[in-house]
């Protein structure tokens, strides 16, 4: 802002149109308010084209950025960088103050909560020949700002697409996944800069990261769990479920359910079973069912239907009620009353005594 110098910055892995969407959205945000123009340079992510009369057919998505908040856009003449020299001016004290040292951060959110919280203690400075610091000055420029709409603008590109017989949606040539159910179903596709949200009409059914590799596919292994159990000997073969994290106890339950059954399919019910297990996590969080299986770990309950109910004990904060008999595969241990009869035979040695 050149008034009052207030500088806001936002790191993006990629230069893409909803990159520069987000960006304006998180920058109305930070300077409270949208400014009546904006200066820019003539990048492919607002301007199409220049025409012959040198006017600027506007890019899509930035067009339908600019209608939603209402500023006017003012274009440098290109290859002349004197025409916003504030804006380079600007580049430059960033990249000489926020990124010298290189700054290291886990990911890139850690890296912009680093630039916002220098962004934010700029804002004390008071530089030289002005009166009163950079957080005192912008308040003129709010008092031009346009006010921002109630709800912000859905910085994302949305895209038709369609689901594959695999389960998979292809988005700039990566693949995600939806449950099976939406196999050969007409969806809308909606590119965030860090997410990728997948909709049939106004329902959502899947969200992943984004993926910035080429030719990658992003699976859920909870899309198909459904059809894995149909098919359970499918379940340490399937692609979607390779590199899975389980508890370690979910590992434990499942070598118990596989030999609790007698028979040669005794393998495959196990398996069915485990995976039944898992579709508890299409409802309830891992950390629910986590405990609940350590529950009938702990009981030596070993089974679907003692899960669920375990499960739905935690999430009712009630007492768990199981009733034993329905699980007839288990161990019964029966206590009987010692007689003394019994125990003077075993004193006695008498042959055929109860042992």
């Amino acid at each position: 802002m050149p008034q009052s110098d207030a500088i806001f910055l936002k790191a993006y892995l990629a230069e893409t149109a909803e990159a520069s969407c987000d960006g304006h959205v998180a920058a109305f945000d930070f300077f409270g308010g949208a400014p009546q123009s904006i200066l820019y340079d003539n990048t492919k992510l607002a301007v199409a084209r220049i025409l012959g009369d040198g006017t600027r057919a506007r890019s899509a998505m930035f067009s339908t950025l600019q209608s939603r908040y209402l500023f006017k856009d003012r274009f440098g003449r290109p290859g002349k960088g004197n025409d916003k020299g504030n804006v380079e001016g600007m580049v430059g004290y960033a990249r000489r103050n926020f990124m010298v040292p290189i700054p290291r951060a886990h990911d890139i959110d850690a890296l912009n909560a680093m630039l916002l919280e220098r962004c934010q203690a700029r804002q004390t400075a008071i530089l030289r020949g002005a009166e009163g610091s950079i957080a005192e000055r912008p308040a003129a420029d709010r008092a031009a700002f346009a006010p921002l709409p109630p709800t912000p603008f859905d910085a994302c590109d949305k895209r038709p697409g369609r689901v594959s017989s695999q389960a998979l949606v292809r988005y700039k040539n990566t693949d995600y996944s939806v449950p099976v159910a939406y196999a050969h179903r007409d969806v809308m596709v909606r590119g965030y800069v860090d997410a990728v949200a997948i909709a049939v009409g106004a329902e959502e059914i899947a969200r992943h990261p984004r993926s910035c590799d080429n030719a990658d596919f992003v699976f859920d292994p909870l899309h198909y769990l459904a059809l894995i159990e149909r098919k359970a000997g499918a379940l340490d073969q399937a692609a979607p479920l390779q590199g899975w994290a389980l508890p370690e106890s979910f590992a434990t339950l499942r070598r118990l359910l596989e030999a609790r059954l007698n028979g040669k399919n005794r393998c495959a019910a196990g398996k069915r079973e485990f995976v039944q297990v898992l579709r508890l996590l299409e409802t309830f969080p891992m950390a629910v069912v986590e405990g609940a299986v350590a529950d009938a770990l702990r009981l030596g309950t070993i089974g679907y239907d003692a899960v669920k109910h375990l499960t739905l004990c935690r999430v009712e904060r009630r007492p768990p009620r199981l009733d034993l008999a329905a699980y007839p595969y288990l161990p019964a241990t029966t206590v009987e009353t010692t007689s003394p009869a019994s125990y003077m035979s075993l004193l006695a040695g008498e042959a055929g005594a109860p042992a």
